[in-house]
């Protein structure tokens, strides 16, 4: 939100999520005007419904359903199970909409469902729409009036050999669900449109050829990319110039790793790859959950970010240094 605020957005298009919303970070929402929270629990309404009266504003709610929807993707990423932390059953949202009236300093106008993150098939998602409209329906009969159905993210990209549905493929198993609730729709489809616009560079430092296998060890690690160590996910990776002189040399079976003291630490196992130290390497689909999820793990400063468009290339944030590393640090 700070960082919306930051460019100018307009509050209005802004819904706030998490299951662990700070009373400062709801007060800043509050103050900021949002259009609304998702609302992942009873304790989490009844504290906004607080904070609300004490700032003396109405604030809109959303109410987060979870579906008991088995998605098909990592356990990780996986939020629409009754076993997950997000959200709140069937029963529960129903009741707490019929009983509107308790919660006098909130407007509760929308459902909102997330089912998990990189699903390359229509079918959760046709499930727990159909889960969400089957309230929405229950609810019309009490006359509860909605505006929004916010059926949240979670379209997958290619990172391997993936065939994700396409916008338009998606577009038209979902439609004729979400135009019968006659509903204002919201989605959230971050990894499907900046994952594979984002890749990671990196530097082969050493060749490292063992009994066992070869390593590929290069200067960027799990502090920079987390998901192969996290989830065990696939990237492609690739020299980042092919030469004529590559396409001839021998290529063996490596692990790419990086030089963090973790067996954990690699991007990339059993790939077969012609490089040579010096040289470099372009991990691809680190758009999402790159950056944004990288760490000073082991002291380590985090990567520049570079911005490539057409033919021109700026630098968008600079390499951190070992100065930044402890610069906060007081005692």
């Amino acid at each position: 939100m700070y960082r919306a605020q930051h460019i100018g957005c307009s509050p209005k298009k802004i819904v706030y999520a998490s299951v662990g919303k700070t009373d400062d970070e709801i007060k800043d929402a509050i103050r900021y005007g949002i259009l609304m929270f998702n609302v992942e629990s009873l304790p989490e309404l009844k504290r906004i419904d607080e904070l609300a009266a004490g700032s003396k504003k109405t604030v809109n709610v959303a109410l987060r359903l979870n579906p008991d929807i088995q998605p098909k993707t990592h356990a990780y990423i996986t939020t629409g199970k009754k076993e997950t932390k997000f959200g709140m059953d069937f029963a529960t949202v129903k009741n707490i909409f019929l009983n509107r009236e308790r919660y006098a300093n909130l407007e509760l106008i929308g459902i909102h469902i997330h089912v998990g993150s990189q699903l390359t098939e229509s079918e959760p998602f046709v499930r727990a729409i159909r889960k969400a409209t089957k309230l929405i329906r229950q609810l019309g009969h009490h006359r509860v009036p909605l505006k929004y159905l916010n059926i949240g993210g979670g379209l997958g990209i290619v990172y391997d050999r993936e065939h994700p549905q396409t916008a338009q493929a998606f577009s038209r198993k979902v439609s004729p669900l979400l135009k019968a609730t006659r509903l204002r729709l919201i989605l959230e489809p971050g990894r499907f449109i900046i994952g594979n616009a984002g890749i990671l560079v990196a530097k082969v430092i050493y060749i490292k050829d063992t009994y066992k296998k070869r390593f590929i060890v290069v200067d960027a690690g799990m502090s920079d990319l987390i998901r192969p160590s996290l989830y065990e996910a696939y990237h492609n990776i690739l020299p980042l110039v092919k030469s004529p002189q590559s396409a001839t040399r021998c290529s063996k079976v490596s692990d790419v790793v990086g030089p963090i003291c973790e067996s954990g630490d690699f991007l990339g196992k059993d790939r077969r790859l012609s490089v040579r130290e010096g040289e470099y390497v372009a991990v691809f689909g680190a758009g999402a959950y790159g950056f944004s999820m990288s760490s000073n793990y082991n002291s380590r400063p985090r990567a520049a970010e570079v911005l490539v468009d057409n033919n021109s290339v700026r630098l968008i944030r600079k390499r951190e240094c070992y100065r930044d590393l402890v610069s906060k640090e007081i005692v």
